[in-house]
């Protein structure tokens, strides 16, 4: 998956806290194992679902890849 910026961030994690799976899916799209869970934990539990989807939009959210000049990755540069 690609990481597309401040505001995409912004919007998937409000869409976490209101409707979880689709802050998830916004990420991960619809087939993965993250959107299956947070779905699950939402339709157990409304609040376990907005913590998982919050920490899955946050915090396991790539890193930028590392560049010389700052703006483009290595493997462009080559």
């Amino acid at each position: 998956m690609s990481y597309s910026g401040g505001c995409s961030t912004c919007l998937e994690t409000i869409f976490s806290v209101v409707l979880p799976p689709l802050g998830v899916f916004f990420r991960y799209g619809f087939c993965s194992s993250e959107f299956v869970v947070s779905s699950a934990l939402t339709a157990l539990f409304y609040v376990p679902g907005i913590v998982y989807s919050v920490w899955v939009v946050i915090l396991k959210t790539p890193p930028e890849p590392p560049g010389i000049d700052g703006e483009r990755p290595y493997y462009i540069l080559a």
